[in-house]
């Protein structure tokens, strides 16, 4: 049974984590074919359930794009086949080689790939070349999907995911226009409830932010998480939507943050922990005005915040 307490100290990747993954991966296995698949937990590929079906699916079909919606990591294969990957909560891809030793898969070479957080190999697939894609999964909380492009299309979870924020056509005025709700009976107020934290982290409302980087925008902009969002006005918006588009865009130029399980598919670190100004920071000094950064609980997440910067 999970230790509530453990899983609080963890974090699932987000947009800059997802997309540093898939940078990664279309340098090192575009246009490669899957020669062969393992796995020790088919719990982890919900479709199709039966794994000798994915594998025979799945061999030989070539990897043709790989690219993000949300968290979710999509690679179009060969044959219209498309393989949806979503890391969850302690899952990472990895690039390299590995030899099954003991029942164990270990790396080849010593490196960043024998990292203790990188060892728990649950899915591995082997390309045409010789290298082979691994996912690491502690917990095992990983979700794999095989389907048709129809099938793709038709997926309710990523019918229902909000814009891209970094998407080039996301504009001030679009970003506002998620704060409405569109559901308001006749009469009622169109804005949208709820507290501004959560509302960043409801992937209807904006794709691929989480409980880090919700943390880092929000102080960035100088808004208290707990800040109801109809009481936002056109300045304070333009600050979240701007502190947005820059702490998203430094989390992928850092290449993500590895506090936690995530790391690059060569097994390395994310460089965006030293950039971090809240997230994580409880009783520590505010890089901005000296203040301790205080830590509140909101719709069962954390919100740490400098209660001097960003005032209620």
């Amino acid at each position: 049974m999970l230790c509530a307490r453990f899983l609080s100290e963890q974090y699932m990747p987000e947009l800059p984590e997802v997309e540093t993954t898939i940078g990664f991966l279309n340098k090192r296995i575009i246009n490669r074919r899957i020669k062969d698949v393992w796995t020790d937990s088919a719990k982890i590929i919900k479709k199709p359930a039966d794994f000798k079906i994915f594998k025979r699916e799945i061999k030989n079909k070539k990897i043709e794009r790989i690219w993000r919606k949300g968290k979710n990591i999509i690679f179009n294969l060969s044959e219209g086949k498309i393989l949806l990957i979503h890391q969850k909560l302690t899952g990472h891809l990895l690039v390299g080689y590995w030899i099954l030793d003991n029942g164990y898969w270990k790396p080849k070479s010593r490196g960043f790939l024998g990292e203790k957080v990188n060892t728990y190999i649950h899915l591995l697939f082997t390309l045409d070349n010789g290298l082979m894609l691994g996912l690491s999964d502690l917990r095992k909380f990983a979700k794999v999907l095989l389907v048709s492009k129809d099938e793709f299309e038709n997926l309710k979870d990523l019918r229902e995911l909000g814009p891209e924020p970094l998407d080039k056509t996301f504009s001030f005025e679009k970003f506002k226009e998620r704060f409405e709700n569109k559901k308001a009976a006749k009469g009622e107020p169109r804005q949208r409830r709820g507290k501004i934290k959560q509302v960043l982290m409801d992937q209807t409302v904006i794709a691929g932010i989480g409980n880090i980087y919700s943390d880092e925008i929000l102080w960035e902009a100088k808004i208290h998480p707990l800040e109801n969002v109809k009481m936002l006005d056109n300045g304070k918006l333009r600050k979240i939507y701007k502190a947005m588009q820059k702490i998203l865009k430094k989390g992928i130029e850092l290449r993500g943050e590895s506090f936690s399980d995530y790391r690059m598919p060569n097994g390395e670190k994310g460089g965006f922990d030293k950039y971090r100004k809240v997230y994580r920071r409880k009783g520590e000094k505010c890089s901005r005005c000296g203040a301790l950064i205080e830590k509140i609980k909101t719709g069962g997440r954390s919100a740490h915040f400098c209660p001097l910067c960003q005032k209620l």
